[in-house]
């Protein structure tokens, strides 16, 4: 089976565009930067809920912990979010809550999916679902090749062209083995060029 294609930044942005044109625009566009920005499985991003990402005061986590009944293996683990994923929540959140105190809706409703469906705002999409809902985002979008898994793919293979350490990614992953985070990292034939031309 062939592995998910890893998005170009271009193809990023033409998903992101076609998100924002489109029904549920901010919730779309969160989802799929849970994978690319902060490396997320897509069950874990359908598992979570609204405690997991807002604190106590209403701002969004830079840590998320995800419990073991979360994550894949059994085992939890803590993703880090960047500032930019942040704030597209944050803009998110105010937009599904018109602009009520998030504090106070983030109190009543904390055990609520964070990334609802029409159908079932409160436990939102199952890992299924959300797999095939990102795979037909991407073919709408006209990006042929991609799947759930493109996002944490894009994740690693980035920060592996910005020169982060293996460790530091298999950390961020989440993985046990270096070898499975290895397997997530496209090779950039442009680094690969200007790495023999330090010969």
């Amino acid at each position: 089976m062939s592995q998910a294609r890893v998005l170009t930044e271009r193809e990023l942005r033409k998903v992101m565009l076609y998100c924002a044109v489109h029904p549920h625009s901010a919730r779309n566009k969160c989802m799929l930067l849970m994978t690319h920005h902060a490396g997320l499985r897509v069950g874990e991003v359908a598992a979570l809920r609204l405690a997991d990402v807002v604190a106590g005061d209403g701002t969004i986590r830079a840590e998320v912990h995800l419990s073991r009944d979360q994550t894949k293996g059994n085992v939890g683990r803590t993703v880090l979010l960047p500032q930019k994923l942040r704030d597209e929540l944050l803009a998110y959140l105010r937009a599904r809550f018109a602009n009520k105190d998030l504090i106070a809706v983030c109190y009543a409703n904390a055990q609520r999916a964070l990334f609802p469906t029409q159908k079932n705002p409160l436990r939102g999409f199952s890992a299924n679902t959300l797999c095939q809902h990102f795979s037909q985002l991407y073919a709408r979008a006209g990006v042929e090749g991609a799947s759930s898994h493109s996002g944490r793919r894009f994740f690693l293979s980035s920060l592996a062209d910005k020169g982060v350490a293996m460790h530091i990614l298999m950390a961020l992953a989440g993985h046990k083995n270096l070898s499975t985070t290895q397997r997530y990292i496209s090779l950039n034939p442009n680094l690969m060029r200007a790495a023999v031309e330090l010969i």
